[in-house]
């Protein structure tokens, strides 16, 4: 039962994270040569808030 809520707290904050990277308050630097994760970063704007999204329906919806 704790780890499921460890499981989802973990997610919660990767998707923090990604959330904070997309929309460019944490700065994570691209290389020039590298244009694909540039576009992933760019995911990232969507992607966190799924992301936490996902954990915090899945912390609910946790059996006690």
């Amino acid at each position: 039962m704790i780890a499921a809520y460890i499981d989802e707290f973990i997610m919660l904050c990767a998707g923090a994270w990604m959330t904070a990277v997309g929309f460019g308050y944490v700065d994570l630097t691209t290389s020039p040569n590298q244009p694909w994760l540039a576009n992933l970063v760019r995911q990232f704007k969507w992607m966190g808030p799924l992301l936490m999204l996902i954990a915090v329906i899945l912390g609910i919806a946790a059996p006690s």
